[in-house]
């Protein structure tokens, strides 16, 4: 199998496989390879690289270690990290009940006191037009985080 790039006189760009450098010629001669965004047929090759990989028995460089993703790396990711433990622990995880309990705060029907949760975007945005206000987060909850 090959890979081509190819583009159509209308400068659309795309890749495609086929079986062998013949097997593109046949089907582009015979008019079954066209642009999958115009359906035009005056398909071309474009330069690309190759992708070659190296002999096996030749010295393999060492790996790069993994990035350790549990700990924060860049000054924003720490940022993050404090912004969710400040959430996580000056307020209530009410989960798949955020809507109906942050609406009732706003209504007086419970005491308010911060909370995060859980939303469908719909719910969040009929949340934000009935004037409760709610933003939001981040992250991803604990439960839901691996």
């Amino acid at each position: 199998m090959i890979r081509y790039t190819l583009k159509c006189e209308n400068a659309h760009e795309f890749e495609s496989w086929f079986q062998s450098a013949s097997a593109f010629d046949a089907l582009k001669g015979s008019g079954h390879v066209a642009c999958p965004i115009c359906g035009d047929l005056g398909v071309d090759k474009i330069l690309m690289a190759p992708a070659v990989r190296p002999a096996r028995n030749t010295a393999v460089a060492a790996p790069t270690p993994a990035p350790n993703l549990s700990t924060p790396s860049t000054e924003l990711e720490q940022a993050m990290a404090a912004l969710k433990t400040q959430i996580e622990t000056n307020s209530e995880y009410v989960g798949m009940n955020f809507v109906t309990e942050a609406r009732k705060m706003h209504e007086g029907g419970a005491p308010e006191r911060s909370i995060y949760g859980e939303a469908k975007p719909e719910e969040a945005r009929k949340l934000i037009e009935d004037g409760v206000p709610v933003a939001p987060l981040p992250f991803l909850p604990k439960r839901k985080a691996n």
